[in-house]
């Protein structure tokens, strides 16, 4: 019955995971597995191994997860691209308030001078970046090149990373630097080459990110949440579709927005009523 349990969970987090602007670490969080994911995430293999039971149903629920979800995000983005941007957009915004709350630190009302900075610099590289580079091509990439290859690897590891903090969406990233849809798309077909290097980094990211994240989180944790602050707002820029579509889309992108903004605000609420332990 745990294994089923466990195995439940991962779908959640799989599907969960193709959603930009969710945060995979909060669910986790919400779930009640936080703790224990981040402690298996290590270079040590003997650990690992001792912890199948509880990873391997995870890792099996997660792929599922995955896969199904990111059918339906692909027939959205087909059919209604407008919206479902406008829909990723409304979760953005609905995260915002719950990141700012932990930039302050415990007990402090107003973040410090240093977190302000840090969220300044950080939104102003992400609209700098996006000015300069717009994000995610009109149609996703179908066939492995050395370049492609390359990127596919930085955004797993990137966005691996990202998933092991609390409040930010590693698949916020990939929409940043434009590799979203194909990342969906591939593992909507199972296009194995386009997910061996998404994988292969995001378990490298998995490996490292866990022990940056809890240096960071310990030494500087106004700071760090101030950066994500930063990069989470700018994703609004990275991800705004020029307007609420035509005639007959305006009304449902209007409501897109309002319904991500309360799934935002219904895990943000239940977030809150949730004790989080910074990973040491």
């Amino acid at each position: 019955m745990e294994l089923i349990k466990i195995a439940g969970i991962g779908v959640v987090l799989g599907a969960i995971t193709v959603i930009p602007g969710v945060s995979t670490g909060t669910i986790a969080v919400v779930l009640n597995i936080y703790d224990r994911l981040i402690g298996i995430i290590t270079p040590n293999i003997k650990k690992i191994i001792a912890a199948w039971k509880f990873w391997l149903p995870l890792v099996i629920g997660i792929a599922v997860g995955a896969v199904l979800f990111s059918k339906l995000v692909i027939l959205l983005f087909d059919n209604y691209p407008v919206p479902t941007y406008w829909f990723f957009i409304g979760i953005i915004l609905g995260s915002i308030p719950m990141i700012y709350r932990r930039v302050p630190g415990p007990g402090v009302k107003l973040p410090s001078l240093s977190a302000v900075i840090s969220c300044v610099i950080a939104l102003a590289v992400l609209v700098v970046t996006v000015v300069v580079n717009p994000t995610e091509e009109t149609a996703p990439y179908t066939v492995l090149t050395p370049p492609l290859f390359g990127m596919l690897l930085a955004g797993g590891f990137l966005s691996a990373i990202a998933m092991i903090i609390p409040g930010i969406s590693g698949t916020i990233l990939l929409l940043i630097i434009g590799l979203y849809r194909t990342v969906v798309q591939a593992v909507s077909v199972i296009n194995i080459p386009l997910l061996v290097p998404v994988i292969l980094g995001a378990v490298i990211g998995l490996i490292i990110g866990a022990a940056i994240v809890r240096f960071l989180l310990e030494k500087v944790p106004g700071e760090t949440y101030g950066a994500i602050l930063g990069l989470v707002a700018g994703s609004v820029v990275a991800i705004y579709p020029g307007s609420l579509g035509n005639e007959a889309e305006i009304a449902f992108s209007i409501i897109c927005v309002i319904a991500g903004i309360a799934v935002s605000y219904f895990f943000g609420k239940t977030k809150a009523n949730t004790v989080v332990d910074t990973p040491k």
